[in-house]
């Protein structure tokens, strides 16, 4: 008997030293931020979410006060008053990785608790294949900018948000006679969305290509905000595997969240971070 006890105290042991090592500890987010800034494109800026090309920065799903997209700063705002029209929206409509270090920059300048960063979608729509950033550069361009963030703010939390699934978006607009005429009108994402209805197995294969460049990405983004520390999350590709719909994109370009997107993001992004 006391050999069996023995046996399953050390197998009790064993087996809680295991959850120990492979259960992922959940940081403590500390107190709500009294302050926050919103990094990257068009997508953060509410572009076509509200006029005709035009930034709509109050429905951008970070930083936003329209009430009914909801954004991570009205979230924060509902549990920490103090954080009130301490909001800005540090990213710019066409930015890719590169503009990210600027941008960083601003965001310490502001000195602000939180930030936001949803940067990568232009690295990876742009005019051809051939044009897109390698991952290489994209690595290297988040983690200037992360460590710009470290150095000049180094008790913000930093939520990395995951780049939307493109190749869906060729998905649900493919059918769409009006979504391919503003695709080729306005040149959008031409990488991923020429030809879109061919069935040729190279446009096949040169899709699959430009999604897989978005998954590096992806993958690229959660290693830079791991070793970044525990003041960093990512959202475990919450937003690029949200299987998006037509009626969430902007009826004029087809590419960009509407109202109802960019509130279906905020959603979906922000119990995905640290969810004061």
């Amino acid at each position: 008997m006391t050999l069996v006890r023995r046996a399953l105290a050390t197998l009790a042991g064993v087996t809680a030293l295991v959850l120990l090592v492979t259960s992922p500890a959940t940081a403590d987010p500390g107190p709500p931020p009294t302050s926050m800034a919103s990094l990257g494109d068009s997508i953060t800026r509410g572009f076509n979410a509200c006029g005709w090309y035009v930034d709509c920065t109050s429905r951008s799903f970070s930083t936003g006060d329209y009430s009914t997209v909801n954004s991570h700063y009205l979230r924060i705002r509902a549990v920490n008053p103090a954080i009130n029209g301490r909001n800005h929206n540090a990213a710019s409509t066409g930015a890719k990785s590169a503009d990210l270090y600027g941008q960083a920059g601003t965001a310490v300048s502001q000195g602000v608790g939180y930030v936001t960063i949803l940067i990568g979608a232009n690295d990876a729509c742009t005019s051809s294949e051939s044009t897109m950033t390698s991952v290489a550069t994209f690595r290297a361009n988040i983690d200037s900018a992360l460590n710009r963030l470290k150095t000049g703010l180094p008790n913000a939390r930093v939520f990395v948000i995951s780049i939307p699934d493109v190749h869906r978006l060729w998905s649900v607009g493919k059918d769409s006679g009006s979504a391919r005429t503003a695709w080729s009108l306005f040149g959008i994402c031409q990488s991923i969305l020429a030809n879109p209805t061919s069935t040729a197995q190279a446009d096949v294969d040169r899709r699959n290509r430009v999604r897989q460049r978005v998954i590096d990405f992806n993958g690229q983004l959660a290693a830079a905000c791991a070793a970044y520390g525990s003041n960093c999350k990512y959202d475990g590709n919450a937003v690029f595997g949200y299987p998006f719909t037509l009626a969430q994109l902007s009826g004029w370009d087809y590419f960009h969240p509407n109202a109802t997107g960019q509130q279906v993001l905020a959603s979906v992004s922000y119990p995905a971070g640290f969810a004061w």
